[in-house]
């Protein structure tokens, strides 16, 4: 997900806004005035310098999330509890019905599971207002009289919160393969901010028909389908997904259209979708709207990906030439990463009211046909303009975040910093090195360094939007620690295929980066995931020879850097005992490589 958003203050207001004007290729004049006013005042506000801020998509204070007290309910939705613990899931089939007269949802998950161990006690994650009304066992170690066909029984629950605790009538043996039908219903939360707020959105387009869709990242699956809702989980089989909705409108979702139902009587459809690959619950999606389709092939390193854009009709024309960037996109994340993931699945854009998301395979975009980010440029250097900032940064996440996926929401990271750096590499592909280095370093001014990168562990908490620049950052610099540019190519490439189709921890990506550099990277990783300040370089000049030693640095932190001396590049290794460097002359100039992401001053 992610993208940048607004500072808190008056981040609703123009998300509204934009939900209004953002539908058309053409923003409205009045409209587009409107928007620059309020970001002028935002940034009149804010400063300038946070103009980018990025905004965690959970609802947590502006403080360190360790300071609040974990409850249990983010322990039961963060954690890897007993009744979650004992069982697999293999598949989901998720039958849903839209009902927007009464903005109900109603349908059923169909759970294909493999038990790891015998339980008869599952958790099951649904957030109130909907309710589950009826669980369904078709019980593979019962048969009827005659062999053959399981027999369905009901089982009780019972629900705790956004939790329901589900048993069975005797255990299950480990090793058994067995689904479960859940029914619900009810009223969904509605997002009043998407997709920073997630829920359904029962929105209009500027015909008047029924623009509806669903986010979730953050606050989880669970607000609109039953599942089991945690980041290491994610069906091996893939999932079908069938969405009912009234016969004038269209439900796009993820993975390929199988099949379309009409039910002309009742004057419904129900769209058949279906994933392949494994999927991570938050990537999972529903737009419904007079959805128009528009194709074309893109021949890549997995031989020839669909690709499927939905718009709406009035948006075909500038879809048609807007959407150029889609394939020079895949063509420098393919080159940076490997083959596109989910070939099997396809590629689609969808059009939706908000700025986008990283929908696995169903990518949804509301960037108004336009380069940069809602008209803004991230790095406040011209290079951000070259290029449509939702296109690129939700396309990598088919790579960082739904191939690689975290498992825990503390290592959202992951997702979120690897796209920010692949913003950086798809400029560096398309346009060169300087530009990319401009642009990398310009999304500095975002950093605000107010809480750690890391989050909150086993209670679903995010940590700081840092995550996105600082995150990028990060790895921006390790490269040019490494200073190799075939071996971090091959390191880039090595993760998404060592780490194919698979959820992961910040250790692991951690300890892969530096066995394949071979450098021990931990203390870098440490100063800028699990610290807010920023290393400093004191330095002091005397003659030919220039002492330094490094300052608000975690212990042990040595990381070698390059400067400038008289316009030569030197490398030097500080670390928090002082050093000297002899120079061949006097020095006149000293300059750290700005591609290291610390600060530096002259100690007087």
């Amino acid at each position: 997900m992610k993208m940048r958003s607004f500072p808190k203050t008056g981040s609703r207001k123009t998300a509204r806004l934009t939900a209004r004007c953002g539908r058309d290729a053409r923003v409205p004049r009045k409209c587009k005035f409107a928007i620059l006013a309020i970001a002028v005042l935002l940034q009149v506000h804010s400063g300038a310098g946070y103009l980018f801020a990025q905004e965690s998509r959970i609802a947590l204070g502006p403080q360190d999330a360790k300071t609040e007290p974990v409850s249990r309910q983010e322990t039961l939705r963060g954690s890897i509890t007993p009744e979650r613990e004992w069982w697999d899931v293999l598949h989901y089939h998720l039958q849903v019905e839209f009902l927007p007269a009464t903005r109900r949802l109603k349908g059923s998950n169909t759970i294909t599971f493999k038990t790891l161990k015998p339980g008869n006690k599952m958790q099951i994650d649904l957030q109130p207002p909907l309710a589950i009304t009826k669980i369904v066992h078709a019980d593979s170690q019962q048969r009827g009289s005659t062999g053959g066909t399981p027999v369905p029984r009901e089982l009780k629950f019972e629900r705790e919160g956004n939790v329901y605790w589900v048993m069975f009538e005797k255990e299950i043996p480990k090793g058994v393969e067995d689904k479960i039908e859940i029914f619900y219903e009810g009223v969904p939360v509605v997002s009043r901010n998407p997709p920073w707020v997630g829920g359904i959105t029962w929105g209009r387009d500027d015909l008047g028909e029924h623009f509806i869709v669903t986010t979730c990242q953050g606050i989880g699956a669970s607000i609109w389908w039953p599942n089991k809702d945690h980041g290491s989980e994610e069906p091996e089989r893939g999932m079908k997904i069938s969405v009912t909705v009234p016969e004038n409108l269209t439900a796009v979702s993820n993975g390929r259209l199988k099949k379309t139902d009409h039910d002309t009587a009742a004057k419904k459809k129900t769209f058949h979708w279906e994933v392949l690959n494994p999927i991570n619950n938050y990537g999972v999606n529903v737009n419904i709207a007079n959805y128009i389709r528009l194709t074309e092939k893109y021949q890549g390193k997995g031989g020839v990906l669909d690709i499927e854009y939905w718009v709406l009709p009035h948006q075909k024309e500038a879809a048609l030439k807007h959407f150029k960037e889609v394939p020079r996109t895949l063509e420098a994340f393919e080159h940076w990463f490997g083959k596109y993931p989910f070939y099997e699945d396809g590629y689609k854009l969808v059009a939706v009211q908000y700025p986008g998301m990283e929908h696995q395979s169903s990518v949804t975009y509301g960037n108004w046909f336009r380069n940069g980010y809602w008209d803004r440029d991230p790095c406040a250097c011209g290079v951000g303009f070259k290029f449509d900032f939702i296109i690129v940064h939700e396309s990598a996440h088919e790579w960082f975040a739904n191939n690689i996926s975290m498992k825990d929401a503390a290592d959202m990271w992951i997702h979120e910093g690897f796209a920010n750096y692949a913003e950086n590499l798809f400029v560096e592909y398309h346009f060169g090195k300087k530009d990319a280095e401009d642009y990398v370093v310009g999304t500095r001014r975002s950093i605000g360094n107010d809480r750690t990168i890391i989050g909150v562990y086993n209670a679903n908490r995010q940590g700081s939007g840092d995550m996105y620049p600082k995150g990028g950052n990060m790895l921006h610099t390790i490269r040019h620690v490494i200073n190799d540019d075939a071996k971090w190519l091959s390191i880039m490439r090595g993760l998404n295929a060592d780490f194919w189709h698979q959820t992961v921890t910040t250790g692991q990506i951690e300890s892969y980066i530096s066995t394949k550099a071979g450098i021990d990277l931990s203390k870098v990783f440490d100063q800028y995931l699990r610290n807010t300040k920023i290393p400093l370089l004191k330095y002091n000049v005397n003659g030919k020879s220039v002492s330094f030693l490094y300052e608000r640095v975690v212990k042990g932190f040595a990381m070698p850097i390059r400067v400038n001396i008289n316009g030569k590049e030197i490398q030097i290794a500080p670390t928090e005992v002082k050093q000297t460097f002899e120079f061949s002359e006097e020095i006149k100039t000293f300059e750290v490589n700005r591609n290291f992401y610390i600060e530096a001053a002259k100690d007087p």
